[in-house]
């Protein structure tokens, strides 16, 4: 048997996965409401049996984040998830507007890929299956490298439970061989029709240039402004829970804190007796060392790490017991590193005047995560009006990011992919799910005879009444106007009109020109 170099087997491979998937696609088409709730609600009952197994399994290969964290994040993707979109309806006729005589009718986009993120390895899967086959739509992931064990243990787990359920085979799929060579193979693969890109900016360009539709989300680098009025206790709680999650591997968690002067020794009193250290200058210094290479690129060997492993490799000490290394900032840019996305244990920490200064350091901030996420805490419904004009997708109010953002703490859709909306060089701004996993077709009755359409048009006629709906020796004004209405013509062109002065055609005119067109035809 021929032996083929590993990049061109991991192609091979690639098509081959499409090929298959493509079979499941065309299968899955005929599925009923019931038929996909049995598959949808199964893989949500394998997500929940397993998510301490997928848990314990990502944080041991990657080292991100927190087992009990990764747990949770399991069960939102499947059970809560399942509770959230098994009403909605992606399956046959969704809408009836009987006024317009407009039906809506859902039709799957085929063939779906999903790239998978280091930083949610197994909870990823679970959710864009989830939604994928909700909308009758098979799926194939390509796992990070770091990640590949876990993602295809969760690729697995899915897979079975969904055939098992009565789904057609390689309905859930993944690559085995991985390769650039191969992600690039099933990105511009034909039977691909659309690609959800979770992960790095590099990784989303690719997808958005694969020249098919695609989902993508960027970077976030969300602040969150604690303003005069705040209720701080409750701030700084929602803010820690939020940003020790899972080791802040969420985009949506918080990168930085906006505190006013009036405000500033509350609230970072609040921060340290709830688990947060503040590091002096210098300390600061040895931990953005470590956490950025290249500038503000973030070292990936430092993503989702408690504030222990941090210190521990800066060289510095931090009372036990710290949840979070929070460092104060003057400024945005390259010389202010915290000023941009930290996926980890640490916060940047600015003070301002007023809310008009945290409005204006806001938008600075946004700028290295824009379109993403925002989070204010305030009790002054004016206040918050007022920051709506953040450019973020999300501008979360009295909340955590990362469980406001992802809809747990919300009344937001629950996911794991947020759209940036295109501030941020998305093609969504929601929180993704089964309906941006549809076409929606219209099936549409007439309800105007297309020959009436100009003389009923009560709108038309306001605008252009000399040109509508009177009839004239058998025929209607509009007809007038499409070859040349008298009253819209200038003084010049009316004398050469075959029109009169009341619109009316000219008999006489109009037998000279048929007569010279009869001779020119003739040669004469």
């Amino acid at each position: 048997m021929q032996e083929f170099d590993f990049d061109l087997a991991s192609i091979q491979a690639a098509r081959d996965l499409a090929r298959r998937g493509h079979e499941a696609e065309l299968k899955l088409r005929a599925y009923t409401f019931d038929q996909i709730d049995r598959i949808i609600k199964a893989i949500a009952e394998a997500g929940e049996i397993h998510a301490k197994e997928l848990a314990q399994m990502a944080v041991e290969e990657t080292g991100f984040g927190k087992v009990e964290d990764k747990i949770y994040k399991n069960h939102m993707a499947s059970g809560l998830l399942y509770e959230g979109i098994k009403n909605q309806q992606t399956i046959g006729i969704v809408d009836a507007d009987e006024a317009g005589q407009v039906i809506t009718i859902a039709d799957p986009v085929g063939l779906i890929m999903g790239i998978v993120p280091s930083t949610n390895p197994t909870s990823t899967v679970l959710y864009n299956s989830m939604i994928a086959i909700k909308s009758r739509n098979p799926i194939i992931f390509s796992p990070h490298p770091k990640a590949s064990k876990c993602t295809t243990r969760a690729i697995e787990i899915v897979n079975e439970a969904a055939v098992k359920a009565g789904a057609p085979d390689n309905i859930v799929q993944g690559l085995s061989k991985l390769s650039m060579d191969a992600t690039n193979a099933l990105m511009h693969a034909d039977e691909v029709k659309l690609i959800i890109a979770t992960g790095g900016p590099a990784m989303v360009k690719a997808a958005y240039s694969a020249g098919k539709p695609a989902i993508g989300v960027g970077a976030g680098n969300s602040p969150a402004y604690i303003e005069r009025t705040a209720d701080i206790k409750k701030a700084v709680r929602n803010i820690m829970a939020s940003k020790t999650f899972d080791n802040g591997t969420i985009c949506a968690s918080e990168q930085s804190i906006i505190v006013e002067i009036s405000n500033r020794e509350e609230v970072i009193r609040e921060f340290k007796q709830a688990g947060a250290y503040f590091m002096n200058d210098e300390e600061c210094k040895k931990v953005c060392a470590l956490l950025f290479r290249n500038g503000t690129a973030m070292n990936p060997n430092f993503v989702g790490r408690s504030a222990k492993v941090i210190a521990d490799a800066a060289g510095i000490s931090i009372p036990q017991g710290t949840r979070i290394l929070i460092g104060e900032q003057y400024g945005v840019g390259k010389e202010y590193p915290l000023s941009f996305e930290k996926l980890t244990s640490v916060l940047g920490f600015y003070t301002v005047s007023d809310w008009k200064e945290a409005c204006d350091l806001s938008f600075k901030l946004l700028e290295n995560g824009i379109g993403h996420t925002m989070s204010l805490h305030t009790e002054d419904k004016e206040i918050a009006r007022k920051f709506a004009i953040k450019p973020a997708s999300r501008i979360l109010v009295n909340t955590g990011g990362t469980m406001g953002g992802t809809g747990l703490s919300t009344g937001l859709p629950i996911a794991l992919t947020l759209g940036c909306g295109t501030m941020g060089g998305s093609s969504v701004s929601e929180n993704v799910g089964p309906k941006h996993l549809v076409n929606f077709k219209k099936l549409v009755y007439g309800t105007i005879d297309a020959d009436k359409v100009v003389a009923e048009d009560k709108i038309f006629a306001k605008y252009h009444g000399n040109c509508s709906s009177q009839i004239n020796n058998g025929l209607p004004k509009y007809f007038e106007y499409s070859t040349g209405c008298n009253n819209c013509k200038t003084e010049e062109e009316r004398k050469h009109s075959n029109f009169n002065e009341t619109g009316e055609i000219n008999l006489e005119e109009l037998k000279d020109m048929v007569d010279s067109l009869v001779k020119a035809f003739k040669g004469e």
